[in-house]
């Protein structure tokens, strides 16, 4: 039969040249690994150097690392994490760390220079130009996780007065040396930033148009303060490949590139996903680069203060005892109503997040999304009631008063426990608070008591216990 699977398998082809380098390494023929590196992309490269260094050491990386050609070492040492980075500096030498920092692109070399002792920076700040200097420490005193922090000086700009044969010239001789080239900026003398236009507009215009003409005015922009959230949610509004970000004078200070607002979404939204698994992580390590006392350290105190929480769901059960032992089939349908709100909440917590983040929900929907959870919830508790009773009175053949209690217990609970969930996340946002941290293991907690809490006045007015 004839073969017409005609692609290779490239998970295949990394492994089996990470076993070929493995045996190389073993080997001590580091030219040969070198070469076999060689064969992959820098982001394969960047890969397999950190599977040798999980493999063998820091070292055997930093060995093949300075193999590697210099031009293909600085785009390989751009798509590694920033500890392996750090890791690499602290052991090659000065000239070599240089050569590194100055080709590579201004916002990366910034990330590098914040994670690096200050010492260190000093030395390779007293190497640099002035002018260069100057601009270094200018982005080095932004805060972290502002647009300041993630934007890049390299960025084209234009006059209004250019012509467009003047602007694709600028272009040809700048270009090279930015960050991109599908969008300029056009500045007056005290640069601020009056319009932006974009690549195509120039190649498809008259040369001798003015860019005055052609050029887009009242640009969206980000300020340099602006949390990263915010520079997100700009990318994500208008799908532009960058943001001008301006000062308080609205002067252009520099641009935002979507690649790196593509690492901000990642981040962001890992910390979200830890969030509401009750994970407080501080470091920005993969799980595998994780020492054992730092998981302990992000999930141990979420774990203790959710442990302290059930001290109330306790506190609950131990005050309904009479009511357990009057009816002991009470105590059979409460891992289902617990279960069930906890579900019910995690729901529309998720859902309520989600649009939050994406912009779908605002505050001001307070009021739209509490009628809806109520409307939902009730819908929905009706249904899984019906469902129980018959179970309750047919299968267990319990009395009907007992179906009746869980049923609308049942009722109760979904619907109290889906409000609950739409409106934590909502009134966490309003007073600071991630929203995320009010989903998973948080929300199960608080269902739970509120459960039990129903489940047993439920019990009260109808079984008279």
């Amino acid at each position: 039969m004839e073969n017409v699977n005609m692609v290779p398998d490239m998970d295949q082809a990394y492994d089996e040249s990470f076993i070929r380098i493995v045996e190389l390494l073993e080997s001590k023929k580091y030219f040969q690994a070198r070469d076999e590196l060689l064969k992959h992309n820098e982001v394969e490269i960047a890969e397999l150097l950190v599977d040798i260094r999980r493999e063998f050491d820091l070292q055997r990386m930093v060995v093949l690392f300075r193999a590697l050609p210099k031009d293909i070492s600085v785009d390989v040492f751009a798509e590694l994490s920033i500890d392996d980075q750090i890791d690499i500096i602290n052991i090659i030498t000065d000239p070599e760390v240089k050569y590194i920092l100055d080709e590579l692109d201004f916002d990366d070399m910034i990330d590098v220079l914040e994670e690096l002792p200050s010492n260190i920076v000093d030395k390779i700040l007293e190497k640099t130009p002035k002018n260069e200097r100057k601009l270094i420490n200018t982005f080095l005193k932004y805060k972290e996780d502002t647009a300041g922090s993630l934007m890049t000086p390299e960025y084209i700009n234009l006059r209004k007065t250019d012509t467009v044969k003047e602007a694709l010239g600028h272009i040809k001789e700048v270009g090279l040396d930015s960050e991109t080239i599908y969008t300029c900026y056009v500045l007056d003398r005290g640069r601020k930033l009056i319009g932006v236009v974009s690549l195509k507009s120039l190649v498809i215009s008259p040369d001798d148009m003015l860019i005055a003409d052609i050029m887009h005015e009242d640009p969206v922009v980000a300020h340099v303060d602006d949390d990263q959230e915010e520079v997100m949610d700009l990318f994500t509004r208008y799908g532009y490949l960058a943001i001008p970000v301006v000062d308080n004078e609205f002067r252009l200070v520099g641009i935002v590139t979507v690649d790196d607002i593509l690492e901000v979404i990642e981040e962001e939204t890992t910390e979200d996903i830890e969030r509401m698994g009750g994970v407080i992580d501080t470091t920005d390590k993969e799980y595998l680069d994780r020492s054992v006392w730092q998981h302990v350290k992000a999930r141990l105190p979420w774990l203790f203060l959710l442990m302290c929480s059930y001290f109330i769901t306790g506190g609950i059960l131990r005050n309904f005892e009479h009511a357990m032992s009057a009816v002991i089939e009470l105590v059979i349908y409460m891992p289902m109503l617990m279960g069930t709100g906890g579900n019910s909440g995690s729901q529309s917590s998720t859902l309520v997040i989600r649009g939050m983040a994406t912009g779908e929900l605002e505050l001001r929907d307070f009021l739209k999304v509490m009628w809806k959870e109520i409307r939902v919830g009730v819908i929905v508790g009706i249904c899984l009631s019906v469902l129980n009773y018959f179970r309750i009175v047919y299968l267990d053949h319990n009395p009907p008063m007992v179906a009746v209690t869980v049923c609308v217990s049942m009722i109760l609970i979904v619907m109290i426990a889906k409000l609950i969930g739409s409106m934590l996340p909502m009134m966490a946002k309003k007073i600071g608070i991630d929203p995320a941290l009010m989903a998973g293991p948080m929300m199960a907690s608080i269902t739970d008591m509120i459960s039990l809490c129903t489940y047993f006045i439920m019990a009260g007015l109808f079984l008279h216990i």
